[in-house]
């Protein structure tokens, strides 16, 4: 055999058994996928009015205020973490000196996350109590993962809110700087309106009932002052490492109960109230994460936003032209025939190119496609600034997991922030803690000549879609105002 049948041999051209090829699974036809969705619908309102409720939480709060030791510790005693993989978790972290950390692990699963002891980008869990199934998304305390903690607040209908009693800790968090109060603005302007405040660490001030008192005092103006109703808000104290109050009263002899004889954190996690959910509206599944799928396929996961999305059908993928056929739909694991309004799925996609599935890109049906818009009028709410917004100013614009240059291109007007009404037209500069109609245009990140135009991106106006409706402004690393979208204009 000579060299030239040798190379042509490599090649594998002259294949006596050709391989089979594997075709992508067809759509469902329009009227099968019709009659599954009018079932989802009779069946996700029935769930509405059933005693297991669903919502999603985020957990928020300053970097080590306890976040992730907490929702790993709860997961153990809501029997969501078996006694294996707990006792894995302890020799590995202590293995690397890092014993504190073990029920973290639970959550913080990458090398990274695991080696600085802090959570980077978000975890999703989920969690049963007797009358809710409530998703948990950890967020990252710190300031550098703050589009990562966005991502994941804009995808919860409430928050937990976790702060360190340690004398010094709780301050550091809460003042100017601190994400405590940051955190705490950010989920309330993606509109989340309920939050549990779970004081932690009150074993290291010795369970004094002074210091829970004096840090609820100090909350309670700020969460009132941020939109937070007090009736939506509640607290309670917690020591997640020893396990106190979290799902039980215990241990009966801490010095905890001699004051405190209120409800368990999960007491108030299983009270917590669900939203109610659009099934009604056109379906809209903006893509937070894309990743190979367990099988063949790409999957991605999200929050659905309105409607619901049901296995089989053929979806279009926005921005760009191209369609998605959805072969399976899980959560948690589990495989579900649809999933509908406010649940964090998982879908898997074939018959689509991975270059057009991009984070931030949504999913419609193609009757209803999601209007993209590259300039757009918001009402926004300016944060605790030092240097004023004037017109043009640069800023990273916020919606969903999707993060874009843009600038404030005019600012139209001032509002007044408890009735909404016009005070002043044309302003000349915003400064802090008011409340305006302004112009967004996204700028093009190339910066390839005059001639290169912005991408635009999918939007819709808050008083159609409410989820695709909220933007949050960021500028030099720090938020700087959020709000909700108007009007498209282009």
């Amino acid at each position: 055999m000579d060299q030239s049948e040798l190379d042509m041999a490599g090649l594998n051209l002259e294949d006596e058994q050709p391989q089979e090829v594997i075709l992508d699974e067809p759509a469902k036809p329009p009227a099968a996928v019709e009659k599954l969705i009018e079932e989802a619908k009779a069946a996700l309102a029935a769930q509405e009015k059933g005693e297991k409720r669903s919502l999603s939480m985020v957990v928020i709060g300053h970097v080590d205020a306890g976040k992730s030791t907490m929702m790993g510790r709860l997961l153990y005693e809501l029997g969501r973490v078996d006694e294996k993989k707990r006792i894995a978790n302890e020799r590995g972290s202590a293995k690397i000196g890092k014993s504190s950390f073990s029920w973290a692990w639970e959550l913080d699963g990458t090398q990274e996350e695991r080696e600085r002891g802090i959570t980077m980008d978000i975890a999703l869990q989920t969690l049963n109590t007797p009358h809710r199934i409530i998703t948990i998304l950890d967020a990252p305390g710190h300031k550098d993962f703050i589009p990562n903690m966005i991502s994941g607040a804009s995808q919860a209908d409430s928050a937990l809110l976790v702060v360190d009693a340690a004398v010094g800790e709780f301050e550091a968090g809460f003042e100017r700087g601190g994400q405590t109060r940051e955190h705490l603005l950010l989920v309330r302007s993606l509109g989340v309106g309920q939050v549990i405040v779970a004081v932690n660490k009150l074993d290291q001030v010795e369970w004094a009932k002074s210091r829970y008192e004096e840090i609820c005092e100090l909350l309670k103006p700020f969460l009132i002052q941020s939109g937070f109703h007090p009736s939506k808000t509640k607290t309670v104290p917690v020591a997640a490492m020893e396990g106190v109050n979290l799902s039980q009263r215990e241990p009966v002899n801490c010095a905890l109960y001699t004051w405190y004889k209120g409800p368990t954190l999960v007491d108030l996690l299983d009270a917590l109230d669900p939203p109610t959910r659009d099934i009604n509206a056109p379906l809209r599944f903006p893509i937070s994460n894309v990743f190979k799928g367990a099988t063949s396929g790409i999957a991605v996961s999200g929050r659905v936003c309105g409607g619901v999305v049901v296995a089989g059908e053929r979806l279009r993928i926005v921005p760009g032209d191209e369609s998605a056929t959805v072969k399976a739909i899980d959560s948690d694991g589990d495989g579900l025939p649809w999933a509908g309004a406010g649940s964090n799925v998982n879908l898997t996609l074939t018959g689509v190119d991975p270059i057009s599935l991009n984070i931030g890109s949504v999913l419609c049906r193609p009757a209803q496609i999601v209007p993209l818009a590259s300039s757009f009028t918001a009402k926004i709410i300016v944060f605790d600034i030092q240097i004023p917004i004037t017109s043009g100013t640069s800023i990273e614009l916020f919606h969903h997991s999707r993060d874009v240059p843009a600038s404030i291109s005019r600012l139209i007007a001032v509002l007044d922030r408890s009735n909404g009404s016009v005070v002043k037209n044309k302003p000349r500069v915003l400064t802090k803690n008011m409340s305006a109609e302004v112009e967004i245009s996204l700028r093009s990140s190339t910066y390839s000549g005059p001639a290169s135009r912005a991408m635009p991106i999918p939007l819709e106006p808050f008083s159609v879609n409410k989820e695709m409706g909220r933007i949050l402004i960021r500028r030099g690393g720090e938020t700087i105002g959020a709000g909700v979208v108007l009007e498209l204009l282009t």
